[in-house]
């Protein structure tokens, strides 16, 4: 119950409280980010759901409960390790879709530097840390952070894909863990 309080918490930080919630006020925002933490949120309820059923089946020393906590076990243990397929096959689409996203991001700030979008375009760069798409050229009238590294700001599509390897990897052994967890506690109320 409190892993899946956790992952609710975590989940409505990123969504209300982290570095994502700066994009949620904008009108270009990443959606398709949103909806995973939504899905996080929802798989948080679910664990704590999972976790009662656990704690009053073994209180109780009931079958049925314990049975029914088995069950959604399984079940959990069968998403995860979808979602962690799903996760690694589908890497591409996501890098490919993240580079879309800043990429119209920065087509309608060159159209309109002084709009709304403005912002919007800032919080990536502060977010990964980069700046423009190209070259050190088109860096110039875009808003960059003051402290950023040059050599590392001449590409955000590059920084976009660099990003998304890396939490990749994380979010898989985070999976093997929570899948290992998973299959003990299974083990267990049986």
């Amino acid at each position: 119950q409190l892993a899946g309080l956790a992952v609710i918490a975590f989940g409505l930080w990123l969504r209300f409280g982290g570095v994502m919630a700066d994009f949620a006020s904008d009108k270009k925002s990443p959606e398709y980010f949103f909806m995973g933490l939504y899905v996080l949120v929802g798989a948080g309820a679910l664990m704590t759901t999972v976790g009662f059923f656990g704690c009053c089946g073994a209180a109780r020393e009931s079958q049925c409960l314990l049975g029914a906590f088995f069950a959604c076990l399984l079940v959990i243990f069968a998403a995860e390790v979808t979602a962690g397929v799903f996760a690694f096959i589908g890497k591409k689409v996501a890098i490919q879709e993240a580079q879309k996203i800043y990429e119209d991001v920065y087509d309608d700030y060159m159209k309109n530097p002084g709009g709304k979008v403005n912002r919007t375009i800032y919080h990536f760069h502060v977010a990964l840390q980069c700046c423009g798409k190209d070259n050190v050229e088109q860096q110039m009238g875009l808003p960059c952070p003051e402290n950023i590294q040059m050599p590392k700001a001449s590409n955000c599509l590059i920084e976009i894909q660099n990003v998304i390897d890396a939490n990749l990897h994380l979010v898989g052994i985070v999976g093997i863990a929570i899948a290992g967890i998973t299959v003990s506690k299974s083990t267990f109320s049986l």
